[in-house]
């Protein structure tokens, strides 16, 4: 049985909302591409660097906002 690792960005948006961001501004704030952003909107990996970005935009650490679960197969 192989497991696989997803992961989901749903505490990312509940912030945005909390703060009053958009994904425009966020995207400006810290400085991340549009295809960084698309990846985030469909749960995909990220690189670390725009995770680091995206944590020192929004003043906190990246478990505030991921999750992983695992999927079995």
């Amino acid at each position: 049985m192989n497991n696989q690792v997803l992961v989901n960005y749903n505490k990312l948006w509940k912030r945005l909302i909390d703060k009053n961001m958009n994904k425009t501004k966020l995207r400006e704030k810290a400085q991340i591409s549009t295809n960084a952003i698309a990846k985030l909107g469909k749960n995909e990996f990220v690189s670390m660097e725009t995770l680091a970005k995206i944590c020192i935009a929004l003043e906190c650490g990246v478990d505030d906002i991921l999750e992983f679960t695992m999927n079995e197969k």
